[in-house]
């Protein structure tokens, strides 16, 4: 369902939008397509930030692991 809103923007935003827009696209089309690429990529920042934290607290046991691993190998 689609609501109708009204927002004020800078003048050097509207030009922009107008840039970014694809053929056919209206304003309104381009600030919702830009906007869910910037919320889904907000989104997927979190997931990644989440995802880093997890590695940096295995991170010291990984690195063991590894440098094991590696002390295995055949030196030619």
């Amino acid at each position: 369902m689609k609501l109708k809103t009204s927002i004020t923007l800078e003048q050097e935003v509207i030009t922009a939008v107008e840039e970014a827009a694809r053929e056919g696209e209206s304003r309104s089309q381009v600030i919702e397509r830009l906007l869910r690429q910037s919320l889904s990529g907000r989104e997927q920042a979190e997931v990644d930030k989440h995802d880093r934290n997890i590695i940096n607290d295995y991170a010291d046991e990984l690195n063991e692991e590894a440098l094991d691993v590696l002390a295995y190998q055949v030196v030619t």
